[in-house]
């Protein structure tokens, strides 16, 4: 599996999307932090958060007895520079073509 597929495969499922939201809101949380704000088990976040950390979107560390999770949106950037912006690319220069049209009008 490449870093564009784990990258997509964690974003494409919501609760990682809004695990990744709470953490761009404030970084540095713990499991029981991102826990107490989904219903589901702490079972089930750690393994959300596993995924995450996997496609390099999160980056654990440890802080004594405690383990803070920070974002990193280094992957995220990368895809939009590789499957976002190529495409509307196009669209902008478009846009900036027909601006240059009309006003030569």
């Amino acid at each position: 599996m490449t870093d564009d597929d784990r990258v997509f495969k964690a974003l494409a499922d919501p609760t990682r999307r809004h695990l990744l939201d709470r953490l761009f809101v404030r970084d540095g949380r713990t499991l029981t932090e991102l826990e107490s704000e989904l219903e589901m088990t702490r079972f089930g976040v750690m393994k959300h958060l596993r995924v995450l950390e996997e496609a390099n979107l999160v980056v654990a560390r440890r802080s004594g007895r405690e383990k803070q999770h920070f974002l990193n949106p280094v992957p995220i950037r990368l895809i939009h520079d590789r499957w976002i912006d190529k495409y509307t690319e196009r669209r902008v220069s478009a846009l900036a073509d027909l601006k240059t049209q009309l006003e030569s009008a």
